[in-house]
């Protein structure tokens, strides 16, 4: 009789075995409140990963780490009609606490653009305080009516940026720096993750925003993930909350600005774009265990071995973890450390020491072979520059393999319903096949220029629509 594999098949239901694999691969479990979730250690340290990644990169940007409060009077988000509007159904309401009614609901913050303008209308005064770069990393509350840990989540962790400056041309290209040269760095070059880099809608765009920039991936089931967007907000908010500054010509100003995020639902992209039927694969420039040395047997020959080994390999920069639990089968033990997608296995017993050798396993490309233990430290960094280039070769290969050039609506939609992604003109789309589209569960995730940039403007000649259906 066959064995029932350890994760529901990809091919067979992919939410399910998205749902194993965060289980199984001890990432999250449900919360106790529909739609929140409780985020284990496992999943904790690739989100720590991500932190320490992207956090490097926005202060490389400018950007200063600062903390707002989790509540926010109702009245701030009244004073942006749009805003409002747009996250209306979203917003938790505080309206008794201390035993009592408040004179003044409070909102539970779903994202933070008016309370930091409250903020940054007293801090700013002059042109010499600007430009004002602050970023924060925090939990925001959206009332999720579709939950799905990681991807959809009431509660959820992100960092978001705020930022005003003194003129539209200087928001204009700080905003674009942070989608090309903080997220799609990151994105790219350690998550190993193909985005496409473009421009919302106006229908899809930040509510209160005048253009919001967005990075797509596609999933192994070839639907799309927002990654991340980040905002012109251009002098919205600056009228709501009067944020002036006094120029260098002595006149009042009202400030220009951005606003931009990224949230844990990179977790969800990581699990879905490189997982496969074994688990998850971990980049190994963000795998917070690049190696994991296991003991076959609880040899005392072995066992010194493999804490030399990692203590070799953790003195040469290598994320390490040693697995000395010989009262767990070893069989169980290297199917765990597969599902958690830890880049290579160094596997020891007495048979390989008497050959002087390892067991080098590796879970990206897949298969094992015998490697000398003196060379270990040596070959380790290429094995693991080389896993993680194969995992953007093959997130983008999968995009390109599974986007189709189309002219017509119905193409674009019988593409996206096939389970890939279509680039149809924009001049053949507007918003009234935008909507035709939305009557279908797909969507315009983006517009890019005939050459693949960003466009500088939502009607410019030669525009396309990257269309698809969307987490």
């Amino acid at each position: 009789m066959a064995k029932a594999p350890v994760l529901t098949p990809r091919a067979d239901d992919f939410p399910r075995w998205y749902q194993d694999l965060i289980g199984k691969a001890e990432l999250a479990d449900n919360g106790p409140v529909r739609g929140t979730m409780v985020i284990r250690p496992y999943g904790y340290g690739l989100w720590e990963r991500m932190q320490q990644e992207m956090d490097a990169r926005i202060k490389e940007a400018g950007a200063q780490n600062a903390y707002f409060p989790l509540f926010i009077p109702q009245s701030y988000l009244t004073k942006e009609a749009e805003h409002v509007e747009g996250f209306a159904p979203e917003l938790a309401v505080v309206t008794h606490a201390g035993g009592k009614e408040l004179e003044e609901p409070v909102v539970v913050r779903p994202t933070s653009e008016t309370i930091v303008n409250d903020y940054f209308s007293k801090w700013i005064q002059s042109y010499r305080d600007l430009p004002l770069l602050i970023n924060q990393w925090a939990n925001v509350v959206r009332w999720e009516m579709r939950p799905r840990v990681f991807l959809r989540t009431t509660e959820f962790l992100w960092q978001e940026g705020h930022t005003a400056h003194a003129t539209y041309e200087d928001a204009r290209a700080y905003a674009a720096h942070i989608h090309e040269k903080v997220y799609a760095d990151f994105m790219v070059n350690v998550l190993g993750i193909d985005v496409v880099l473009g421009r919302k809608t106006p229908g899809e765009r930040f509510a209160g925003a005048v253009n919001t920039l967005t990075l797509e991936a596609m999933m192994g089931d070839g639907k799309a993930l927002q990654m991340g967007t980040s905002h012109e907000l251009g002098q919205n908010f600056a009228k709501a909350f009067n944020t002036r500054y006094l120029s260098r010509e002595g006149r009042e100003e009202l400030v220009w600005q951005t606003s931009w995020g990224s949230s844990t639902r990179m977790v969800g992209g990581l699990i879905m774009s490189h997982g496969d039927d074994s688990g998850l694969r971990v980049p190994p420039r963000l795998a917070p265990v690049q190696a994991v040395v296991l003991a076959i047997k609880g040899d005392d020959a072995v066992l010194a071995k493999v804490h030399e080994i990692g203590d070799r390999l953790k003195a040469a920069g290598v994320r390490v973890r040693v697995d000395d639990r010989t009262d767990t089968p070893f069989g169980r033990r290297a199917v765990d450390w597969e599902l958690k997608g830890v880049p290579v296995r160094i596997e020891v017993g007495p048979r390989d020491l008497e050959n002087g050798t390892v067991m080098l396993a590796r879970r990206i490309p897949g298969g094992k072979e015998p490697v000398a233990i003196d060379s270990l430290v040596q070959l380790l960094p290429a094995v693991l520059e080389e896993d993680q280039a194969l995992l953007l070769t093959q997130s983008r290969e999968r995009r390109e393999s599974r986007t189709s050039e189309v002219s017509t609506i119905g193409e674009a939609v019988e593409a996206a319903v096939a389970g890939g992604w279509a680039r149809i003109p924009w001049a053949n789309l507007g918003e009234e096949g935008e909507a035709e589209l939305a009557a279908h569960a797909v969507t315009v995730r983006c517009l890019v220029a005939e050459d693949g940039s960003v466009p500088g403007s939502d009607d410019a000649p030669g525009n396309v629509a990257v269309v698809a259906r969307a987490y």
